[in-house]
């Protein structure tokens, strides 16, 4: 190669290697966040009523405070933390999105090989026939002959206008996408099974308390019998207490049914087979009620809940794609070479005269594609439009889940104390209505009403006590979970060695 020639070839390549520098398409600018103080429209009060019941502590809110990752030990439960440990070893969806984080690394390392020329090696051998034709006389005869090639061939494609690495760009943003896909689904998983194992307790401790309602009416229906047989009640009283008895028993089965669909549930959700689940069978007394609950400044939100970040991901994402397509508008420069050697014998090709080489550069620049390279890139802005107003609804979004959780604690706890006035008014008022009808001053219509009245106080207390532990899950869920301070993989694993 001449002096000129190899100049000129260095001028092509530092000149490719300068315009690679700059990439086409707007830069990523995050979204500011909202400027706000609160999340609810009237001040969070500091701390929420009290209730002198299982589940009923008064609840402080701490802002800034820390939030666990391994938020759900605060309830107290060895048994559901056994279940949550089940879940991460056994949950399909947390593999799968784990695979699917793997899938997007790998996409990214491959995009990484278009900034790098490619070289390859190449060995071939043919037997082949050419016409005298294809040499300007058709009479001329050539008889078939073999040809051997050997061969290392290197192309590169200069990113002249970046939109290599804005595609590069687009699948990290793609990998963040995953990542916090991950975090999501260990915080859906937890929260589901932390809100199932409460269920499950709510469910037994109403199945509890209408068997003991049950077991109470039918210790007044054999003494209603006994006094139907002497005269002392009508037989109207007696089939009334009949029917009352019944229909609290036949309050139990769907009870009993719910309670078996929700163990169920727990089961897949720790990645079992139902009948092979072994679960424990969980009740309100083994749980505790925390009394202190992290709040989270407004600021901060954003960064902790994994959907609004996996929006902020995919806003990334369509942001550079934006400059893929506008990069297409450029020149596409591409330099080649191979060097090796040709002969129609084998013993003799890599003789010093069957060296064959080639050097060469390919610039192709669009002129007229009837507007298709514009409607890309106008159709990327649109993709990136679409993006952010989803953006912005998964923030409207993470702001509601807070401020909704906030407004159900406070409300779950004066719930709860009105509904224990109530029940112990109940069960006062059926305790002295019992006493009366022993001595005739009331009648059994009385009784009835008492007997309803502190069966459906009951029941609401029950669900009271399940709706603060189950909303009091959801703070967590809605803040995020914690999983920004979780543990780094190797150091949980030294710090269980030692």
């Amino acid at each position: 190669m001449s002096r000129s020639n190899a100049f000129g070839s260095a001028a092509i390549v530092s000149a490719a290697a300068l315009l690679a520098a700059c990439a086409v398409g707007p830069d990523y600018r995050a979204p500011e966040a909202p400027a706000v103080r609160g999340y609810t429209e009237k001040p969070q009060p500091e701390r929420t009523d009290s209730a002198p019941v299982q589940g009923g502590d008064a609840q402080r809110f701490e802002v800034g405070a820390k939030i666990s990752a391994d938020w759900w030990t605060i309830f107290g439960s060895p048994d559901l933390d056994a279940l949550i440990r089940a879940a991460f070893a056994g949950q399909p969806t947390l593999a799968a999105a784990q695979a699917a984080l793997r899938q997007a690394q790998e996409n990214v390392n491959a995009q990484y090989a278009v900034l790098y020329p490619s070289v390859d090696a190449g060995l071939s051998a043919r037997r082949q026939r050419i016409s005298g034709a294809s040499l300007g006389n058709p009479s001329l005869s050539i008889s078939p002959f073999n040809l051997y090639n050997a061969s290392v061939n290197v192309t590169y494609a200069i990113d002249v206008a970046g939109g290599a690495r804005r595609e590069l760009e687009a699948l990290e943003a793609g990998v963040d996408f995953q990542r916090l896909q991950v975090e999501a689904t260990y915080l859906s998983l937890t929260a589901n099974v932390v809100t199932t194992a409460f269920r499950e307790a709510s469910l037994r401790e109403q199945i509890r308390a209408t068997r003991q309602i049950s077991e109470a009416q039918d210790s007044q229906l054999r003494l209603a019998e006994k006094q139907f047989e002497l005269g002392a009640i009508s037989g109207s009283d007696l089939l009334g207490q009949r029917a009352q008895a019944a229909q609290t028993r036949a309050t139990l089965p769907p009870l009993e049914k719910a309670l078996a669909q929700t163990r169920n549930q727990l089961a897949v959700l720790i990645g079992k087979l139902p009948a092979d689940a072994k679960l424990p069978e969980l009740d309100f007394s083994a749980f505790k009620l925390p009394q202190q609950l992290p709040l989270s400044v407004p600021s901060e939100l954003l960064r902790q809940r994994p959907d609004v970040r996996q929006a902020e991901a995919i806003l990334r994402q369509t942001n550079a794609r934006i400059g893929v397509a506008e990069a297409l508008m450029f020149p596409q420069l591409t330099l080649s070479g191979s060097y090796g050697s040709a002969s129609t014998n084998g013993g003799n090709l890599f003789d010093p005269g069957a060296a064959v080489w080639n050097l060469g550069a390919n610039l192709l620049q669009p002129i007229f594609h009837a507007g298709q390279l514009r409607a890309q890139k106008r159709g990327a802005e649109a993709a990136y439009d679409q993006a952010f107003a989803q953006y912005r609804q998964a923030v409207l979004t993470a702001f509601q889940d807070v401020a909704d959780v906030l407004n159900a604690l406070e409300y779950d706890a004066a719930t709860l104390r009105a509904q224990a006035e109530a029940e112990a008014a109940a069960r006062e008022s059926l305790e002295v209505t019992q006493q009366q009808l022993k001595f005739g001053a009331v009648n059994y219509v009385q009784l009835f009403n008492a007997q309803r009245q502190y069966s459906l106080a009951k029941f609401a207390l029950v669900q009271a006590q399940a709706a603060r532990y189950a909303d009091t899950a959801a703070l967590f869920q809605a803040l995020g979970g914690g999983w920004w301070n979780r543990e780094p993989a190797a150091t949980a694993q030294a710090a269980r060695a030692n």
